[in-house]
């Protein structure tokens, strides 16, 4: 009998070894496919996947700065949901305002000048269709960019900022400081919104279903998610061939993992940073199945 569970014991052992050098390998594969991306556009790219019950992650340029282009988005929202925490907001407040405060790209907003809209019809579009007139009326409930980045560092977040307005947030010149963040500040972060105890559990619940409806992802991380896993994301993109994702996604186990993805600094078209993103989703995807759940 004592035999038996030594070998029992070696066996556990070896198959403990297997699965940590599998997972090893898995995570090299995910950093690999990033690099292979930098290499083939002459592109930085920024990477973080990690599980914040155990704080295993995979990580690539994870503490350099990226510019945020609309994933700052979630964040704005997260802030007008704060405010609803503390009774100096309502979702159903209405906001009135005028076609001069239509920007590009204002899908939603641009159909209701007459009438108006209410604060979360407002989160609405700004989170499912990226309306950056919308963020931008959010924004100045909270005494604009400088109002948010003051939010952030009462919240722990003392790398992310936003310094301008849509759309001149969007111009990612390489090397400014202005609207940017790293892959781990960003989702340190949303971990607080969306899981943490920076919000009620009613508005993380609104803030995750928000990103679950999110209306313009379809060809990136979504296309490459199992069914019966839940995604939550929104996108970003932004000149000097910028492109971003940050999402949280649940497997059926139910174990949450949180990612992001910048890119930024290349000459490539739209459609093949889509691709990119598409295929280091992929790569993110099998780290996340080949870990026990």
């Amino acid at each position: 009998m004592r035999g038996l569970r030594k070998i029992a014991t070696i066996l556990l052992f070896l198959i403990t070894i297997a699965v940590g050098l599998a997972t090893s390998a898995q995570a090299q594969t995910l950093t690999e496919t990033v690099q292979r991306w930098e290499r083939r556009l002459d592109a930085r790219i920024g990477l973080l996947l990690y599980d914040p019950s155990n704080e295993w992650e995979v990580s690539y340029r994870a503490d350099e700065l990226f510019p945020m282009s609309s994933t700052f988005k979630p964040l704005l929202c997260g802030a007008v949901l704060a405010e609803v925490d503390a009774g100096t907001e309502s979702l159903s407040d209405h906001v009135t305002y005028q076609s001069t405060d239509l920007v590009d790209y204002s899908p939603v907003t641009s159909k209701h000048v007459e009438t108006g809209m209410t604060v979360g019809a407002l989160c609405e579009a700004t989170m499912t269709i990226s309306d950056n007139a919308a963020a931008n009326l959010l924004l100045r409930h909270l005494d604009g960019p400088a109002g948010l980045t003051e939010f952030l560092r009462t919240n722990g977040d003392d790398i992310t900022r936003l310094d301008r307005w849509e759309t001149a947030l969007n111009e990612a010149t390489p090397g400014d400081p202005r609207d940017t963040t790293t892959p781990r500040a960003i989702l340190a972060t949303l971990d607080r919104l969306l899981f943490g105890r920076a919000l009620s559990p009613a508005s993380s619940t609104q803030l995750r279903q928000w990103m679950i409806d999110d209306q313009v992802a379809d060809g990136l991380i979504r296309a490459q998610v199992p069914d019966g896993w839940t995604i939550g994301d929104k996108t970003g993109a932004g000149g000097h061939g910028s492109r971003a994702i940050v999402a949280f996604l649940q497997t059926p186990g139910p174990r949450t993992y949180l990612a992001a993805i910048y890119l930024t600094e290349s000459d490539a078209p739209l459609p093949e940073r889509n691709a990119v993103l598409s295929d280091i989703g992929r790569a993110m995807i099998a780290e996340i199945a080949a870990r026990p759940d």
